[in-house]
């Protein structure tokens, strides 16, 4: 079932307009009768208060291993023609590269914010996969302040789960819990980077587990009410003894800001299947073939069920192990390997806990009978490695960039035939203008192709001439007079 809302990514997955939830796990029961309360000693007749989470001394310790994470992305869309720019008077470096581009401008480079959190003392770290997805480059900034070139491990967009891997050792590590002991009004917390801003600590209490949405596959998410904004995506969500229990990763939201509606991955989910993409690189799942939906009062009547539950078959595919073992539209499936369903989402996270070539009876209802049929699991048709690229290597320069050289295939993105990406800049350059994500294309009138080339350039300049810099933003070449320092070496 798709959502009649449209979801938008950038630094969150954000959910505009109105999300088809539908719930599935259990929802936040009516108030019972109010149950009398001892009264406080010394203070007679008085309830006493409710305590909450001391989250202070939670965020000193647990905090260390809260990453951030800055991406780079660069891209077009398919048509090839070349766009026609008007000759532009001249103007300084900040004003040449800031004008607005043409709407039919192809070429973007879009800069994500994100968060994450290590997971093994290596360098090993979990964020949501819309974070890191078809990505150009990826920078993570650690708690104390360095900054790492992150490669990706591996993305499982269907969870919404990332891994990305940093050169570094004898790092913090976070204490993961179990996402499977939560119920709703148990507090929780977050640590991430909301817009930016590093380290913000919000709370709130989880409002329902289970929890399906319609468009975003079937992860069973956790819903609460813990404030979540753009640069949060792939944060950890926290009980009250500090474990992980989630990854943030999307917010219910008619305006593209937080609205009291957060969805979390839960952790026992996403740590299952950050273990196949370090591994595999991908994630390699069972199949049945077949498509469901939920067992309402009034399809059990009509189907002549004993209760409304377990999954009722919609589609089953052909030359699949749904049909292999004799699965029929409009059975209802009511218990798989022995295990009762509940719901119809039981039975996908059943599935995906399997290895392909799994045998295992499904217990089915049909035509007012109960049946028993095998069914042996097939491994995901059309599941294959993804193969991501090793990050550049970089250099620094007493410029104050950091750079990193183009693949092939960025350049043929950005149209150029030399060029160095900035992944960071501070600085001589920066106060320039010069930025994260510009590509130096020449110094001077020497085209770039590799580190080398930039790093010999400079070593034959004396030291406090101006150098000329070609930089490409957003399909916009402008020359940048930067001035070498008096005294230089590398950082």
């Amino acid at each position: 079932m798709r959502s009649p809302g449209t979801v938008r990514m950038a630094a969150l997955l954000l959910c505009s307009g109105l999300l088809c939830a539908c719930a599935t796990g259990p929802a936040v029961a009516p108030p019972e009768a109010a149950t009398p309360v001892a009264a406080s000693p010394g203070r007679p007749g008085q309830a006493s208060a409710p305590t909450t989470p001391d989250f202070a001394s939670l965020v000193a310790s647990r905090g260390t291993w809260v990453v951030d994470i800055s991406t780079l992305r660069i891209g077009r869309d398919e048509n090839p023609e070349d766009i026609e720019l008007e000759i532009a008077p001249e103007r300084d470096f900040a004003d040449r590269l800031a004008w607005p581009l043409p709407t039919s401008a192809r070429i973007s480079q879009i800069r994500d914010l994100a968060s994450g959190l290590i997971i093994d003392s290596n360098g090993l770290i979990l964020t949501s996969a819309h974070v890191v997805a078809n990505i150009d480059e990826a920078q993570v900034r650690l708690d104390d302040g360095r900054r790492f070139t992150a490669r990706v491990v591996g993305a499982d967009k269907r969870t919404d789960v990332g891994l990305l891997k940093i050169d570094a050792s004898a790092l913090p590590v976070a204490v993961i819990g179990d996402s499977g002991a939560l119920a709703a009004g148990d507090w929780v917390a977050a640590i991430s980077s909301p817009f930016g801003f590093h380290g913000s600590v919000t709370a709130g209490v989880v409002s329902a587990v289970g929890r399906v949405m319609g468009g975003a596959g079937e992860i069973p998410f956790i819903q609460t009410d813990v404030a979540i904004n753009p640069g949060s995506s792939g944060s950890p969500l926290l009980n009250s003894r500090g474990e992980v229990v989630g990854i943030n990763s999307m917010i219910y939201s008619g305006s593209g800001g937080y609205m009291g509606l957060s969805f979390a991955v839960p952790i026992n989910l996403a740590m299952q299947v950050a273990r196949q993409l370090r591994a595999h690189g991908t994630v390699r799942r069972a199949y049945l073939g077949a498509e469901f939906q939920e067992v309402t009062p009034a399809l059990a009547q009509s189907f002549g069920l004993p209760a409304a539950a377990g999954a009722l078959v919609v589609r089953v595919e052909k030359d699949s192990p749904a049909e292999a073992a004799g699965l029929a539209q409009g059975d209802a499936v009511l218990a798989f390997d022995g295990k009762p369903l509940a719901h119809v989402v039981d039975l996908p996270q059943q599935i995906a806990q399997r290895e392909p070539g799994s045998r295992m009876p499904l217990e089915v209802w049909r035509q007012g009978t109960p049946r028993l049929l095998q069914v042996s699991l097939t491994a995901q048709p059309g599941a294959s490695q993804t193969s991501f690229a090793t990050a550049a290597s970089e250099w620094n320069d007493g410029l104050g960039l950091s750079l990193g050289e183009l693949s092939p295939a960025q350049r043929l993105q950005l149209r150029i035939d030399s060029g160095l990406i900035v992944r960071e800049a501070d600085g001589l350059a920066r106060s320039e203008g010069i930025r994260g994500g510009d590509v130096i294309v020449a110094l001077n009138t020497a085209k770039l192709q590799h580190l080398d080339d930039f790093r010999q350039g400079l070593s034959r300049l004396p030291a406090g001439r101006m150098v000329a810099l070609l930089v490409l933003r957003d399909r916009r070449l402008a020359y940048v007079a930067v001035r070498m320092p008096a005294s230089r070496g590398r950082p």
